[in-house]
């Protein structure tokens, strides 16, 4: 029909728009802040400040230093998801800062999974041989997401003496990198 030919394509699937993913910058550090504070305290109700989070004023120097280093993913140039390894020594990092907006979770975006495999390909690189984490026990998708990608539960007890523990983890996962 004419009218079908007339009209521009406006079939575009705004489900496709893909994450990139770049180091971090300074200049993301409200809105990092903003989206790791917003996540935690509003949707699942930890009771957790900025200021107990002195990485969080620091992530370059906290982060981006030896074999470590701090992501973000950006759709339609909007934050949406962070991730971070944290060098840990002894050829071991620590994933740590991995938050993704809710409305950009899941296989439709898959900024999640985006992040994952450019720290473990970040990982493979620098030679690190095991990544470790820790979770709150109210991140049960997170839980699931991780143990989907290969992370093994394993105690407490079993994490390097390096491994920073913060006070609302309760599981702890091992990722071996593969060569």
């Amino acid at each position: 029909m004419y009218w079908q030919q007339a009209l521009p394509d406006f079939s575009l699937n705004f489900s496709m728009d893909k994450a990139d993913i770049e180091p971090y910058l300074d200049s993301y550090k409200d809105e990092v802040a903003d989206l790791i504070l917003n996540i935690q305290k509003d949707e699942f109700g930890i009771p957790i400040t900025l200021n107990m989070q002195p990485d969080l004023n620091e992530i370059r120097k906290f982060y981006q230093i030896n074999d470590g280093n701090f992501w973000i993913a950006k759709i339609n140039n909007k934050i949406v998801g962070t991730i971070a390894l944290l060098d840990i020594g002894n050829n071991k990092g620590a994933l740590r800062k991995m938050f993704v907006v809710k409305e950009y979770r899941g296989k439709e975006f898959g900024v999640g999974q985006k992040l994952l495999n450019n720290l473990i390909d970040w990982a493979k690189h620098k030679k690190i041989t095991e990544i470790f984490l820790g979770t709150t026990e109210k991140f049960t998708g997170a839980q699931r997401f991780y143990e989907k990608n290969g992370f093994v539960e394993i105690q407490k007890q079993d994490l390097p003496k390096e491994f920073p523990v913060m006070d609302v983890d309760v599981k702890f996962y091992i990722f071996s990198v593969p060569a």
